[in-house]
């Protein structure tokens, strides 16, 4: 049932304006262009928690952020909006959660969705800290190639991992099941990421922005580049406004002014 989700209230072709894709019918090549041109077009960045704000998961409220303001957002923002243009578009969607770092018993505090078309169940994973540039087919063992980044899923019954290749062999990302969730979950996860001064999003900036070849990530005020190869820049940030629009994140003086003020 989509009801639930207010997809309705998202205005699909601003949607496709802002990632610069046609409205086209469910095909497992079109779902790839349209994860692939999100992750590139919309930044992941985690500015509302930095500031001491809980972001709301109101998909109009996502919508005009995302699309209208231009600006980015994290997991459970990404997620929501992405599977509502899916839904829009015909895709058959479900809603998951995984725990991050599984090895190091994270909590479940990620927004992910198993997408269904041409009678294949696929990984779609666009808020997971740009990380995940294409959608992979939910397959025990299946490997694709993210960005230069080799990522692979595998099972254990009801619970998928996936995992990234380095160069100590495969780190597992993030782990989630069949459970589909409900709004009411991701509110409890969002409160929890937003405000919980364990988690990484609350107190210090973060940005994140993939392309083939290149990883930037802007974490406080160090900005860090990284390619396939494991080569890693890491440059301290003297001006963060420029640094955030180098990264595709353009903020009001009020914002700037949250984000640079001392901590209480």
């Amino acid at each position: 049932m989509t009801g639930s989700w207010g997809v309705e209230a998202l205005d699909l072709d601003a949607y496709l304006a802002r990632v610069e894709q046609p409205a086209a019918p469910p095909t497992a090549e079109a779902l790839a262009a349209l994860h692939e041109a999100h992750v590139r077009t919309i930044p992941f960045e985690n500015v509302d928690p930095a500031r001491g704000l809980r972001p709301s998961l109101d998909l109009e409220a996502i919508a005009a952020k995302l699309v209208g303001r231009r600006r980015g957002g994290y997991c459970f923002e990404h997620g929501l909006l992405f599977a509502a243009a899916l839904e829009r578009l015909g895709y058959d969607v479900s809603r998951r959660a995984a725990r991050v770092q599984p090895h190091h018993n994270g909590p479940r505090t990620h927004m992910n969705l198993v997408v269904t078309v041409d009678g294949t169940e696929h990984l779609a994973d666009v808020g997971f800290g740009a990380g995940v540039l294409r959608p992979m087919p939910l397959e025990d063992g299946t490997v694709v190639d993210q960005a230069g980044w080799e990522h692979r899923l595998v099972r254990d019954g009801r619970t998928w991992t996936l995992e990234k290749a380095t160069s100590d062999g495969w780190e597992p990302l993030h782990a989630f099941d069949d459970q589909p969730q409900r709004l009411i979950d991701y509110e409890v996860y969002n409160h929890y990421t937003a405000t919980h001064p364990d988690s990484p999003f609350t107190g210090k900036l973060v940005v994140m922005r993939l392309d083939h070849g290149l990883s930037r990530k802007l974490i406080g005020t160090t900005l860090v580049v990284e390619r396939p190869d494991g080569s890693q820049e890491a440059t301290p940030v003297a001006d963060v406004a420029e640094a955030l629009r180098s990264l595709d994140v353009d903020l009001t003086e009020d914002e700037l002014a949250d984000l640079q003020a001392p901590s209480p």
